[in-house]
């Protein structure tokens, strides 16, 4: 390029540069209109609560953040090389006042910081009960928490109300003011179960069992998503949630048992194959025990449940519960708790089997029993009271 033709070319990448920022922000308005900023806005006070903590930490990080921003334009401008007047120190490397002010508000902020957080941490703890209602509204004595089992199926989720009997997929309501407990599970992958006007999210994993507690305050419909990728059907695995006046959620109720289809074991079969887009479904029964077989992985006809079979993996011989039990029998089961070698005489050391300790002798080829076993057994888990994996499936 020729130098006749470079200041014209410089002015026109100039005016195109402008152009571009100019419109930038036209283009990107109807982004941003779709941008509901819900998580600052709850519905209920756990949300709230979740969003206070947001702005404070956001608020005290910003107490270093905006002044260091502005120093640097300050520093800029007034050390500029056009700027003969500004002090020039080539010399200076030290000033007590200032290593005061950089050392001591950080440590400040980071000291409140961690005192707000492990303190919200604990009151904000999903597996914990609400203690109130609202600031000022504390839960009245002997108020029974609405208990909704939650379970992520590929790909939409199904709400089962164990004390209401019925069951839907893809819609969710519970009354205003009233204490929310939920129990979630997953059937496959792992997930995620987020209301974010309601609370936080909460993982599903399958075989596994995570806890939720919220509050709705607001009357209105908010969205309730899966926040965790899982395949294909991701992006319309949402639900509304329902968050309704005691009149209002008994009528919804009272709409869902009158659709007069129950979930039995069968209908859950179907209704767990992969599949998207599914509509609201309502279900005015349940098939009984369904959500612990599905947490224990048993809802299939035949299948040993996850319970049973840690149960009979620990009553192996010369494994797991039976050998060595010592002491107090755990509670509501019968099943005799291990003693810990800190609790145990000097003079029994090497009386019971390490848990992991391997068999002496290998089981025969198509044996049922275990086989040799490497660093296993590391827990010991009390199984649940769950139904015979074998229970005929009702006919729909």
């Amino acid at each position: 390029m020729s130098r006749a033709r470079a200041p014209a070319y410089l002015a026109g990448m100039t005016r195109l540069l402008r152009s571009i920022r100019s419109w930038r922000g036209v283009a990107l308005l109807p982004l941003l209109g779709a941008c509901n900023m819900v998580v600052m806005h709850p519905a209920g006070d756990v949300a709230m609560q979740q969003r206070n903590l947001i702005l404070i930490a956001t608020g005290l990080m910003l107490l270093v953040i905006v002044p260091v921003m502005a120093l640097t334009i300050l520093f800029a401008f007034r050390y500029r090389a056009a700027n003969t007047q500004a002090t020039y120190s080539p010399d200076w490397d030290h000033s007590t006042q200032l290593e005061l002010v950089i050392w001591a508000v950080p440590l400040l902020i980071i000291i409140l910081l961690g005192a707000v957080t492990w303190t919200s941490t604990h009151l904000l703890d999903p597996y914990r009960q609400v203690g109130r209602i609202a600031p000022g509204r504390p839960v009245a004595a002997g108020t029974e928490p609405l208990e909704v089992e939650v379970v992520a199926l590929d790909w939409k989720w199904l709400f089962i109300y164990p004390k209401l009997g019925i069951a839907t997929v893809n819609e969710l309501a519970a009354p205003v003011d009233v204490p929310i407990s939920f129990k979630i599970t997953s059937t496959t992958v792992m997930n995620s179960f987020f209301i974010p006007a309601l609370a936080g999210q909460i993982y599903a994993m399958p075989g596994m069992e995570t806890r939720l507690h919220a509050v709705a305050n607001t009357p209105g419909v908010y969205a309730g998503q899966a926040s965790n990728y899982n395949g294909a059907g991701f992006s319309d695995m949402r639900f509304r949630f329902h968050a309704l006046p005691r009149a209002g959620f008994d009528g919804w109720v009272a709409q869902v048992k009158a659709s007069g289809v129950a979930l039995d074991r069968a209908r859950y079969l179907r209704l767990q194959q992969p599949s998207e887009k599914v509509p609201v479904q309502h279900y005015a029964g349940v098939a009984p025990q369904l959500y612990p077989l599905i947490l224990n992985m048993c809802a299939k006809p035949g299948q040993t449940c996850m319970a049973g079979m840690m149960s009979a993996d620990r009553r192996a011989d010369g494994h797991g519960a039976v050998a060595g039990m010592q002491g107090n029998a755990a509670a509501g089961n019968g099943q005799r708790k291990p003693t810990g070698a800190l609790f145990r005489n000097g003079d029994e050391k090497g009386t019971a089997p390490h848990w992991s300790q391997e068999r002496k002798a290998v089981p025969p080829p198509g044996s049922q029993t275990r086989q040799p076993n490497r660093n296993r057994d590391f827990t010991t888990l009390l199984p649940r009271d769950v139904p015979a994996a074998t229970t005929p499936v009702s006919k729909a």
